[in-house]
């Protein structure tokens, strides 16, 4: 990369220096151009008033000394004055003019000079015109004047010696000055190479350091630092994860493993055979409930779970499952109490499943003769909240935001005695988002308020 911006980079400059030697060289032929059409216009006018005041072939030896005068002081330029007939009236010494300006069919009163190479070698740029005499009745000369232009062509010469030789230094030194520039400007982006690359899988904590970068950088730097958090974040909980599924699966397997080899180390009668699979069967239902909810959650992360929708009153569905978890809040002397109303679209199996979790959960955790208090309410905005708060412990802040992941549990040391498998709240959320909704907790002075935003 640093070999390529250093190439751009000279042939950039390059290209702009020899587009300005263009154009200072074609000023410069224009600005010698110029001073020789003075010169060569002046001489032309003088040569075609010298030839009004002929009057008769006796004036012709006045004409020539006075064009000779007229020379006199201009070293290296021309002059010819043809007459109709075609022969030569003037001439200065050695004059050589192409047929083009000396015909008058061919070119006469040309705007632009015509430049061409004596026999000699000489440069020569010239004109010529038309130029009446004094004569009665006769048909115009022509005047033709040159002027010698080796020392402009030399100019020039020396003018794009000079000039590419300039542009050869100064490709070379753009170059490197680029090739200094571009290291200089690379080497941030080096330094974030060689940190970026030391960040393993274990050192996910590992983050960019943003001091060193240059402020056009520090937008990069804080994104890659956003996705190495995400990184972690994810490996962390994918970790968390597989660690939880492994001990969730090992202890079905090792009751069913236990209890099986117990029974078959001696004879046992067909009644004690028959509370060893009734037991394997509670283990195995277990089993399959926990494979269902990861299967269901597998395809959630994949989009692949499509509520039927139907028209429902979400009231109507909380009561529903009052009288589900009624015999069990007895038992505990907890009290179930509903209010409010509203209205949504979804399917009615996944959100009574979702809702039927968080009254597991809160039904878990609030103690002996305290109450659950589940609120609908219409907000008017195309959402739905359906919040259930129950009194308990309050959870840390810094386990609300894991709260709804997989097999997560505030308080590890007692997981196993649980009678959920810590998917509920993980598969609540993920019937939430399919409906284009969602899920939050908050926890404070003694309270813990679930709360689902169901679109209308």
């Amino acid at each position: 990369m640093t070999v390529r911006l250093t190439m751009l980079f000279a042939l950039s400059s390059t290209v702009v220096l020899l587009l300005l030697g263009y154009f200072i060289a074609g000023s410069l032929e224009g600005h010698f151009e110029e001073q020789d059409m003075e010169l060569l216009t002046g001489k032309l006018k003088l040569a075609q008033h010298a030839l009004e005041k002929v009057r008769s072939t006796a004036d012709l030896d006045v004409l020539r000394q006075h064009l000779d005068d007229s020379l006199v002081g201009h070293h290296g330029l021309e002059l010819v004055v043809v007459a109709p007939a075609g022969q030569i009236l003037f001439a200065t010494s050695g004059a050589q003019f192409p047929q083009s300006l000396l015909n008058s069919r061919v070119r006469v009163d040309s705007a632009r000079p015509t430049v061409w190479t004596t026999e000699d070698n000489r440069p020569l740029r010239g004109v010529s015109a038309l130029a009446r005499t004094g004569i009665k009745d006769a048909q115009p000369g022509i005047v033709a004047v040159a002027t010698d232009i080796s020392h402009h062509e030399h100019f020039m010469s020396s003018f794009r010696m000079t000039l590419w030789s300039f542009v050869v230094l100064a490709a070379l030194l753009t170059g490197f000055l680029g090739w200094l520039a571009v290291r200089r400007g690379l080497a941030p982006l080096q330094a974030i190479r060689q940190e970026a690359a030391g960040i393993t899988a274990h050192r996910l904590h590992s983050r960019l350091s943003a001091d060193a970068v240059p402020v056009e950088l520090a937008d990069l730097v804080e994104a890659l630092n956003e996705m190495l958090a995400r990184l972690e974040d994810s490996f962390r909980r994918l970790s968390d994860f597989s660690s939880d599924i492994a001990h969730e699966l090992r202890t079905p397997v090792t009751n069913l493993l236990t209890q099986t080899q117990v029974t078959l180390s001696k004879a046992r009668t067909s009644n004690e055979y028959c509370d060893v699979l009734a037991s394997n069967a509670e283990e195995f239902e277990r089993l399959a409930r926990m494979i269902a909810d990861m299967l269901f959650l597998a395809k959630s992360d994949n989009d692949l779970v499509i509520p039927n929708k139907e028209p429902l009153n979400l009231i109507d569905e909380v009561k529903g499952l009052f009288e589900f978890y009624e015999a069990l809040a007895e038992e505990k002397s907890i009290v179930l109490t509903c209010s409010g109303s509203g209205f949504v679209s979804g399917d009615r199996l996944m959100l009574r499943r979702a809702i039927s979790n968080l009254l597991s959960n809160a039904l878990r955790h609030t103690p002996a003769g305290g109450r659950i208090v589940v609120r609908v309410d219409d907000t008017g905005d195309s959402v739905v909240k359906l919040s259930v708060e129950n009194a308990g412990e309050t959870i840390p802040l810094e386990h609300l935001p894991r709260l709804f992941d997989r097999f997560y549990r505030v308080d590890s040391s007692r997981q196993r005695l649980s009678e959920g498998s810590g998917l509920g709240l993980s598969i609540t959320r993920s019937i939430l988002r399919a409906h284009g909704g969602d899920a939050f907790i908050r926890s404070e002075g003694g309270m813990t308020v679930f709360e689902l935003k169901i679109p209308v």
